[in-house]
């Protein structure tokens, strides 16, 4: 298979669907957010990428959950197995396209994953306790390096419940298949990537991004669920709440995402010392420049 990665606001769903028009692939997404329903500005669904030359790319993982449901890493290793063994079935290439770190090295590195199911006894104690003390006991599992797990109280006591199922059982894995994978990266410079983020932000919420995640909050998902998604949707939903003004949004949210992008830099480069091999491509190439190393790659691979 090919990986398309890269950070926020690359340009490399529009790369992915030309290479998969032109090799008869088909697009399997590798993003946490896309996977839901409804969440289509905020998580910078661009349906319009996959149309190439009037025809539309199939792509898979994309809106297949609603809004509330807390997808994972487990399930998208799952979802990923069921969609890749069925275009080999059918003779289609795999694409994958996404800038989702983790869901990508999950893939290429081929991590095995168990199932944690809920534990409702363990969530009712857990829901009695401060952020502090939420916080010291998942500190008692493991070392706090990812951040993210302490965002909400909601993500404190998925993550402990995790840790506390993990050191208790013996459960079955994911059977990862080993892929030869060939990845591609699509970067710009610091710089260049900033004025692109900045620019897709202002587009998006010209376009009704506020107006989406009102929608959200109206037809009943609670605030906390919205900022458990992070980025937009925290954002957007602390501004909907009163919990700060729109210049206090926008300035924080575009800090944020500018973050985001740096961490998922750091994430890839990561992979890289791990010994995963990125072909990075300068985003700024023309895209049949692109296209063309793609396919030269491709073929001294199968060569």
């Amino acid at each position: 298979m090919v990986v398309i990665t890269g950070p926020t606001a690359s340009g490399k769903t529009s790369l992915a669907a030309e290479l998969a028009y032109r090799i008869g692939g088909e697009i399997i997404s590798a993003d946490s957010r896309q996977v839901y329903r409804r969440m289509n500005l905020g998580t910078g669904k661009d349906y319009d990428d996959y149309i190439v030359e009037g025809v539309a790319v199939p792509y898979h993982l994309v809106d297949i959950v609603d809004v509330g449901y807390k997808y994972n890493l487990f399930e998208f290793q799952r979802d990923f197995i069921r969609v890749y063994n069925d275009l080999k079935n059918r003779d289609v290439y795999p694409v994958v396209c996404g800038g989702s770190g983790m869901y990508i090295d999950s893939i290429v590195s081929g991590y095995k994953l168990v199932e944690v199911p809920p534990d409702q006894e363990l969530r009712k104690e857990l829901e009695k306790k401060s952020m502090g003390e939420l916080t010291e006991i998942l500190a008692s599992y493991k070392p706090l390096h990812n951040t993210t797990d302490i965002d909400t109280k909601k993500r404190v006591i998925r993550a402990i419940e995790i840790e506390h199922f993990t050191r208790e059982n013996y459960a079955v894995s994911t059977n990862m298949p080993q892929l030869k994978s060939l990845i591609v990266g699509v970067k710009f410079d610091r710089d260049e990537r900033r004025r692109r983020i900045t620019e897709r932000l202002k587009k998006r919420m010209e376009l009704g991004m506020v107006d989406e995640v009102k929608r959200l909050l109206d037809s009943g998902i609670d605030p906390e669920t919205l900022i458990y998604y992070g980025l937009e949707y925290k954002y957007i939903t602390m501004y909907l709440t009163g919990a700060m003004s729109y210049e206090e949004m926008m300035h924080d949210l575009e800090i944020a995402i500018h973050q985001f992008a740096k961490r998922q830099m750091t994430w890839f480069r990561g992979m890289e010392r791990k010994g995963t091999r990125i072909h990075w491509l300068d985003g700024k190439s023309p895209m049949k420049e692109k296209l063309s190393v793609v396919m030269k790659l491709l073929q001294a691979q199968n060569d």
